[in-house]
């Protein structure tokens, strides 16, 4: 297979599936404009933020395959690929743990004032006075909206802080999900305004979709206590940015957040966000996964992901039941 990996990818991955026969093109710095003058006669596509646009798969004449090295695909045109035999997959779970570790560091870092805390002592300021305000984390409440894996492995270390955690209630959750749930003392409320009106700490991790789209707004923010924090370690249109800085101008509710609304599609740019510069958020550059245990995980599932697809079957398909046939499929794969 041809492969062109379009974001950054550990050399050793790249090594391995060199060693499995693939043609690999490796492209770290490519831009969504760069694109679609670099998919001609590749068969597969390895992407982490950068963004596969329609206009890009329509060069794609060979492309079978597009995996997005992590959970989200927001940023790559399904219908457009589903329309030309493209099948689009992800990887789940791989770096949920990062994630929940970033939401956490969040949370300890907003409850606190740790980048306050540094600000000052960078300047030459002390003031001890000032930034001994804090309320602590043991015994909050702390909701979890979304029990996917990143959103269990947050309750998990939530939890062991001391807090009690709470979620919605849902019908179709699965029996794992309720299980492990109840290992870590989840507490079900009926629905989002009583989660937010229940809870200190609200955190997202919810994948972007037409139903997740500003989640967050004014009404659901119209239920949370004032102080509380919300963390989005998730998506940033989850969230309706002049909703929540309305929230924290009325009820100095304070946000941990890792991702935007409109942040920048490469790795280095400006960020125009209002919501960003506001005096309390503390954020981060959708870091969430960016660790080297999370990266190496995501890599040894890519390159088992492609040998999968080189024998025959397609792991982790977000749009299986989509994808029609065209003149350039061929035999599968």
């Amino acid at each position: 297979m041809r492969i062109l990996v379009a974001d950054t990818f550990p050399s050793g991955h790249l090594d391995r599936l060199g060693e499995l026969g693939h043609d690999c093109d490796y492209r770290p710095d490519t831009t969504s404009g760069q694109l679609p003058g670099l998919l001609a006669g590749r068969t597969a596509l390895v992407v982490r933020s950068t963004r596969v646009t329609a206009e890009a798969l329509e060069g794609a004449d060979a492309l079978r395959l597009v995996i997005r090295a992590g959970s989200g695909t927001n940023t790559i045109d399904r219908d457009a690929a589903s329309a030309r035999g493209i099948y689009v997959c992800n990887v789940p779970g791989r770096n949920a743990i990062a994630v929940a570790e970033l939401a956490c560091a969040l949370m300890l870092a907003l409850d606190r004032g740790l980048y306050d805390n540094v600000a000052d002592l960078r300047a030459g300021r002390w003031d001890k006075k000032r930034h001994s305000r804090a309320r602590g984390i043991h015994g909050r409440r702390v909701g979890v909206i979304g029990l996917g894996r990143i959103g269990l492995a947050f309750a998990e270390r939530a939890a062991a802080f001391g807090t009690t955690v709470y979620a919605v209630a849902k019908p179709d959750r699965s029996a794992q999900v309720l299980e492990r749930a109840r290992a870590i003392g989840v507490r079900f409320v009926d629905d989002l305004p009583t989660l937010a009106r229940t809870c200190d700490v609200l955190s997202l991790h919810l994948p972007a979709t037409d139903g997740t789209r500003h989640l967050v707004d004014a009404d659901l923010l119209a239920h949370v206590r004032p102080g509380t924090l919300i963390l989005n370690t998730a998506r940033g249109d989850l969230i309706d940015e002049d909703a929540l800085i309305e929230a924290m101008e009325d009820k100095d509710v304070r946000a941990g957040l890792d991702v935007y609304a409109d942040e920048p599609a490469g790795g280095t740019g400006r960020i125009e966000s209002r919501l960003a510069r506001h005096p309390n958020v503390y954020g981060t550059h959708h870091i969430g996964a960016s660790t080297e245990q999370a990266q190496q995980a995501v890599a040894d599932e890519v390159v088992a992901m492609v040998a999968a697809f080189q024998s025959g079957s397609v792991r982790h398909c977000v749009n299986l039941d989509d994808v029609r046939p065209t003149a350039n499929s061929g035999e599968f794969p």
